[in-house]
């Protein structure tokens, strides 16, 4: 193939994944914008093909790695979706890493001998980015599973050390490039590594959605020095693609959350996280009701907005929750979602999970969207979620999370909240909304709650 079609064709492939982008910004276009990304990547990859040698080494790898990918992809459930897309980041920021090892050992075979400065730095820059990425998706994947817990993990002086790290990586990186020489080069790649582990332990758990947006930058800027190591136009294309948006995505969350987007990246985000060990909760008198009662509010309710979260996703919800706005609809009430920025575990989580139960999008209303209609709202029904309602956040100054934007459902005349019981959020705060006068508690498993109100309203 010649280097004029290789060329056009990565660019066809550029452009189909710009149009990507653009489709996934809103559900109504996120399956054509799918689509575009799937045909994108197959043009890259079929391109790629033409021009590799060994191919049947490598087409192997695809069938191998892609039927692996396949099962998983089919066998994961929504809730485990978040530490599915940390594992995956993980796997790009390894791949970086012995992309650049190769390439340092056998420059001949990737075109780029000899060495000069600028392909040194690539493959340093490349290196250490894919490194903290390769790690941190690790302590992400664990926390976001439970393996590690939630609580985030603090020594004094952990910012200094953590700069002091990276100060001393650079320092080797710079080493590697004057010397060329495999010791400064893996002793940078080891600090790396620490580095990693060292940004994502002291993040809180609450905070993971935001993490989760972050390493998926840190993946694409990773994938975009492979591209330069390889002199692959469409790798350095795509990964500075999924690298600015993730970037962007981060920076939004950060300011829905009122948080400092520096803080994510040097590793402090919910760093002054003082939450109580998980599970602690205050003894304090709540008004609790059955589905009957939630039934009998809502069937006589004017409109009801419906505020999902991760115990919607674990207890699979979502299609009783479509079905029983639908009877509450045909009953005359005015049904509506309302979408935290950060509900679930990663970013969109919530917005996939309505998606797929086909709840029309324009019930699906962001915060900043419907947070000034709450006040005139009869019923919101909280299922699930927990610190993206604290209203603690707007009154404590002393809570951890004070300052972070929440949906405004303590503002609602009537308050209904289904839980399986009493314990205490992501975050491990007790939550004053579940103790107002105008709450009442529904506790159960979500799907089984909601299944008893759709026959509650059949009757």
């Amino acid at each position: 193939m010649s280097a004029n079609f290789v060329a056009l064709a990565y660019l066809v492939a550029a452009v189909l994944f710009i149009l990507a982008l653009k489709g996934l910004s809103s559900p109504i276009s996120a399956r054509n914008g799918n689509m575009f990304g799937m045909i994108g990547m197959a043009i890259a990859v079929l391109t790629t093909l033409t021009i590799t040698q060994n191919l049947v080494y490598i087409v192997l790898a695809i069938i191998v790695g892609g039927s692996i990918g396949a099962v998983v992809a089919r066998r994961i459930q929504m809730t485990a979706m978040p530490e599915l897309v940390a594992a995956m980041h993980s796997l790009v920021g390894l791949a970086a890493v012995l992309v650049a090892m190769s390439a340092f050992y056998n420059p001949v075979a990737y075109g780029i001998a000899p060495l000069h400065a600028s392909n040194l730095i690539e493959l340093f820059i490349g290196t250490f980015v894919g490194a903290i990425t390769f790690t941190g998706s690790i302590i992400a994947f664990g926390k976001l599973s439970g393996k590690l817990g939630s609580k985030p993990l603090h020594f004094t002086g952990q910012h200094w050390f953590n700069l002091f790290l990276g100060a001393v990586m650079i320092a080797f990186g710079i080493m590697f490039i004057v010397t060329e020489s495999w010791t400064p080069f893996l002793i940078m790649i080891a600090l790396a590594l620490a580095l990693g582990v060292l940004l994502i332990m002291p993040i809180g758990g609450a905070d993971m959605p935001v993490v989760v947006s972050m390493l998926n930058s840190y993946s694409g800027w990773a994938a975009a020095g492979i591209g330069f190591t390889l002199n692959n136009n469409m790798l350095i294309i795509a990964g500075s693609l999924v690298g600015s948006s993730g970037a962007i995505l981060s920076y939004i969350m950060c300011k829905a959350m009122n948080r400092s987007f520096f803080n994510v990246i040097l590793g402090g985000f919910g760093g002054d996280d003082a939450a109580g060990p998980a599970g602690a909760v205050e003894q304090r008198p709540v008004r609790s009701g059955s589905a009957d009662d939630a039934a009998f509010l809502m069937g006589n309710a004017g409109s009801v907005i419906i505020v999902p979260g991760y115990g919607l996703a674990v207890a699979r919800a979502q299609h009783a929750i479509n079905e029983m706005s639908n009877l509450l609809i045909e009953n005359g009430v005015n049904v509506r979602y309302a979408i935290h920025p950060v509900a679930g575990r990663m970013p969109g989580h919530m917005n996939v999970l309505l998606a797929e139960a086909e709840v029309p999008y324009d019930q699906v209303l962001e915060m900043d969207e419907i947070n000034n209609e709450f006040a005139d709202t009869d019923v919101v029904l909280v299922i699930g979620a927990n610190d993206v309602v604290n209203p603690a956040a707007k009154t404590d100054p002393q809570c951890p999370i004070y300052g972070m934007p929440i949906i405004d459902a303590h503002k609602a005349r009537t308050i209904l909240v289904v839980k399986r019981s009493m314990a205490v959020g992501y975050a491990g705060l007790d939550n004053d909304l579940f103790y107002l006068d105008k709450t009442m508690m529904v506790f159960g498993d979500a799907k089984k709650v909601v299944e008893d109100i759709i026959k509650a309203l059949q009757n």
